[in-house]
């Protein structure tokens, strides 16, 4: 006869997590971390990735208390070691590719996975943005919580003023970009990020960027940025990215600046119901006012 375990889950890159007991010390990369979150669950740490620094980002930290949580580290500076010390009973990550455990090393992942259960759920082209918000849910649920009961009933009428709002007679240009610096921009194709498709779906006219090798983004200067002319502007607000008030030495940056409407897109916000509401909201309410002003 098999023996059956108290608490399994079977991740994203094919593989079983499995404990005696379900989990309730979670060490979880900081966007898994800010999703569990939203779904009741309190991380006992969390830990970041290559392009993160010695704090944490607070834009990948949603809703996070994060001054009151344990960061351990990011990078190729963050060993095992560092996150067992927290003494979890699982480690959960995303990951893009369904192999790989974003913001780890392979050897310190391999390594973790001795010790401690450790779970991935899949962020990257591959899912819709449902799916990766219902793979998040099935985990929490597995941990016994979950979102709000009214929580699906907000998304759905989110869901319904981002259609209403996208479907007017003026259809705004939205450009979703990541700043590189003065010289440089990198523009998000929208295939390529879930909540960008799911704006598409919604309606919402988001801008392809030239041709290229990029899977995810297309780098250009920003004069060809600008030759787009978008009318909403989806700027990466996280920690790697340039800042606005770095930019303005670019004539071109300026002419964005001065026609479009700048919004705050986070690439790896939660993924929650709550944190999708709130961006479809956000986007519908921007969308409405373009388009009164077109």
């Amino acid at each position: 006869m098999e023996q059956s375990t108290p608490w399994e889950f079977s991740d994203d890159r094919g593989r079983l997590a499995v404990a005696g007991q379900r989990p309730y010390r979670i060490v979880a990369y900081i966007q898994a971390g800010a999703t569990l979150w939203d779904h009741g669950i309190r991380p006992v740490g969390l830990f970041g990735s290559p392009h993160d620094g010695a704090a944490p980002d607070p834009a990948k930290g949603g809703e996070l208390p994060l001054a009151e949580i344990d960061y351990l580290g990011a990078g190729h500076a963050l060993r095992p070691d560092a996150l067992l010390a927290a003494e979890p009973d699982l480690v959960v990550a995303v990951t893009y590719d369904g192999e790989q455990v974003y913001g780890l090393t392979q050897q310190t992942a391999e390594e973790l996975e001795t010790h401690v259960p450790l779970a991935t759920v899949a962020v990257g082209p591959g899912r819709s943005l449902a799916e990766v918000r219902e793979r998040f849910a099935a985990l929490a649920g597995s941990l016994g919580r979950g979102e709000p009961l009214g929580a699906a009933r907000e998304l759905d009428a989110a869901e319904d003023a981002l259609r209403q709002a996208a479907g007017g007679a003026v259809r705004p240009r939205v450009l979703a970009l990541s700043p590189a610096g003065p010289a440089r921009v990198h523009l998000a194709r929208p295939g390529s990020w879930p909540e960008l498709r799911a704006l598409t779906e919604h309606g919402v006219g988001l801008l392809e960027p030239p041709a290229g090798s990029g899977l995810n983004w297309s780098t250009v200067g920003w004069a060809e940025a600008a030759a787009m002319a978008p009318d909403i502007v989806l700027t990466d607000v996280r920690i790697n990215a340039a800042r606005p008030e770095e930019l303005r030495t670019d004539e071109h940056w300026r002419a964005i600046e001065a026609r479009a409407r700048l919004l705050p897109w986070n690439p790896e916000a939660p993924c929650s119901r709550r944190a999708h509401t709130r961006f479809f909201r956000l986007v519908a309410e921007t969308v409405r006012e373009a388009a009164a002003q077109a």
